[in-house]
């Protein structure tokens, strides 16, 4: 039997919120250009930490809640707060290895409390921007 493919959980909000290029004017479209960047997570994986597959996992809230899903990436509208959303997926699985992306301090806390890793958004944005983006 196949191993269970690595959680990465991506707080959407805050990792579209670190970078200031305009977001606020289009939460959805930052959303959903955030959600394409992580479509080939899922069968490429994230050299070197994170070998594929991988289920990828978009956590939505707000005006970007209607974003839609898209192939190899999963969206999970919250339906309240966002970070509550994140702790109930890390909490569900605790069988598997799980990644999740945040700047926030208190998820921060609260997911690796659960058993999760937690990375930066920096540390996501360097392995899925182009090589020659300015970051």
């Amino acid at each position: 039997m196949e191993p269970t493919p690595p959680l990465l959980i991506v707080d959407a909000a805050n990792v579209v919120g670190s970078r200031p290029d305009g977001w606020w004017r289009d939460r959805a479209g930052a959303t959903a250009r955030l959600r394409d960047s992580l479509a080939r997570v899922a069968d490429d994986g994230l050299p070197p930490d994170l070998p594929a597959p991988v289920e990828v996992v978009l956590v939505v809230e707000g005006r970007a809640r209607d974003v839609p899903g898209a192939a190899g990436v999963r969206v999970v509208a919250a339906a309240g707060s966002g970070d509550d959303a994140v702790v109930e997926l890390v909490a569900g699985t605790p069988e598997r290895r799980r990644l999740v992306v945040t700047a926030d301090r208190e998820l921060r806390e609260r997911v690796a409390a659960l058993g999760a890793e937690v990375y930066g958004p920096r540390w996501l944005r360097d392995r899925t921007s182009p090589s020659d983006e300015s970051r």
